[in-house]
């Protein structure tokens, strides 16, 4: 069982930055692949990016490829997600999530945090 923890969301100007971290519980954090969803208002949730549990490849959505940087410290359990060059499009609820498959589908992740607001004014 992994449980996952978000922080680090907010209210930021377009073309701001912010960081988000995800926590997790757990021995075998590194053995999952991390991915990065989010979803505004009224739309369904989508993928925003992945990093892999072996050799920290990463994979991005087109919307946020240059802009979005996502890596991991094993050390600390815990994925990141830079955000720079922020737009009010990327206004949603992030989401963190576990799982042992790289892909961009929601299913093949088997854990979920609870999610982070992030609000990017114009």
């Amino acid at each position: 069982q992994v449980q996952l923890v978000e922080s680090g969301g907010g209210l930021v100007q377009a073309g701001g930055s912010l960081r988000l971290s995800c926590a997790a519980s757990g021995r075998t954090f590194s053995s999952y692949v991390m991915g990065w969803f989010r979803q505004a208002p009224g739309k369904e949730r989508e993928f925003v990016g992945l990093i892999s549990n072996i050799g920290g490849s990463t994979l991005y959505v087109d919307s946020v490829k240059g802009r979005f940087t996502i890596s991991r410290d094993n050390a600390k359990n815990t994925v990141y997600l830079q955000m720079n060059s922020l737009k009010p499009e990327d206004t949603a609820v992030y989401y963190c999530a576990a799982g042992f498959i790289i892909a961009s589908r929601q299913n093949p992740y088997n854990y979920w945090g609870q999610g982070t607001q992030v609000t990017v004014s114009s």
